[in-house]
């Protein structure tokens, strides 16, 4: 059986850590495009991988029946156009996430889906992470009891990316904490709680330590350095309620605050026990048998998520098979962000 033909587009950080190096360990995959803007970039990825043709206009691979599947890797902006035209094209996607800046986008990119019936799966990698699918299971199994609760902290002191850059530039992402962090933290959430609908949200979102860029102080910057030239207009602090029809959902988070305190971590909270889960890493079970107070650590191998992401996406073309990460099911995570923003906006609970 043939490999499937990968093309890369967006050769920039979380290509070259995450999406590249999977594909090249995956025995059906086969890369044979790497397109950017940046023709060096796109160069550079075919002389370190020894593989694929460097590209700057991904428009180029769109016409080339040998190209089976992509992985879009660009900023947030061209997110849906690329993917849309991919779709048409009859390309398989996986697209990375937020799935487009705006739920409208999103709603466009589905809608496409549909049309074409080709694969476009987001890519919020929690979904392939051991942890949480233990986390999953432990809910659905009842161990918890009644999930009646969630609380999600995605807090730090001074971490905003590339400062007037892409990332702080709201035409380009389309927010900031919000969407950049708050997506990987509330998909987990509906996730491991079965992706109940959401019915009302609550939120606000503060631009105030980024927006006077020069006197932002910070130790280090990923996504930096600094462009004091460019522009600062997005979130840097969010907050906000959610009623679902499963569990509520309460969250903050802080690209920088003024706490010298980073708390990455969701707490489920069941009526049997409740867990912490420690973003990127282990979690902690709690609960009370025999009058005592238990706490838990479950010990178990981990898999790496990128990976699993990747094998999933190649397997699918072939099977055909749904993934927990197509648009269909993660557009809930669009709907739910760009509730929170309008709810800032208009300062009011949004109802559906």
């Amino acid at each position: 059986m043939s490999k499937i033909k990968v093309a890369i587009i967006g050769c920039g950080t979380i290509a070259n850590h995450a999406h590249i190096p999977s594909y090249m360990k995956n025995e059906d995959a086969e890369i044979i495009y790497f397109c950017d803007i940046n023709r060096e970039r796109a160069e550079k990825a075919v002389k370190d991988y020894e593989c694929g043709k460097a590209i700057t206009d991904y428009r180029e691979l769109l016409n080339d029946p040998e190209v089976d599947a992509v992985s879009i890797c660009t900023p947030n902006n061209v997110h849906a156009s690329i993917a849309i035209d991919c779709m048409k094209a009859g390309k398989h996607v996986l697209c990375e996430k937020p799935a487009a800046r705006t739920y409208a986008e999103a709603l466009e990119m589905q809608k496409v889906q549909h049309e074409t019936g080709v694969t476009l799966n987001i890519g919020v990698v929690n979904r392939f992470n051991t942890s949480v699918n233990r986390i999953k299971d432990m809910i659905q199994g009842g161990e918890l009891g009644e999930l009646y609760h969630v609380y999600v902290s995605f807090r730090a002191q001074r971490s905003i990316p590339g400062l007037g850059g892409d990332f702080t530039t709201k035409a380009v992402s389309g927010g900031g904490v919000l969407i950049d962090w708050g997506v990987h933290y509330l998909d987990i959430v509906m996730y491991c709680a079965g992706d109940p609908e959401p019915r009302t949200v609550s939120g606000q979102a503060f631009s105030k330590l980024g927006k006077d860029m020069k006197n932002y102080a910070y130790l280090n910057m990923w996504a930096g350095p600094p462009k004091y030239d460019g522009t600062y207009d997005v979130d840097d602090f969010v907050t906000g309620m959610i009623r679902t029809s499963g569990p509520t959902i309460s969250l903050n988070g802080a690209w920088a605050q003024n706490i010298g305190v980073s708390e990455t971590y969701i707490d489920f909270l069941g009526d049997k026990a409740g867990i912490r889960l420690q973003y990127g890493a282990d979690f902690k079970l709690y609960s009370a048998q025999n009058g005592a107070l238990l706490e838990t650590i479950p010990q178990f191998k981990e898999g790496n998520h990128f990976q699993n992401e990747i094998d999933s996406f190649i397997a699918c073309i072939r099977t055909g098979e749904k993934l927990p990460s197509h648009i269909d099911t993660v557009i809930l995570s669009s709907k739910m962000i760009q509730a929170i923003y309008d709810s800032s906006d208009n300062g009011r609970e949004i109802s559906f």
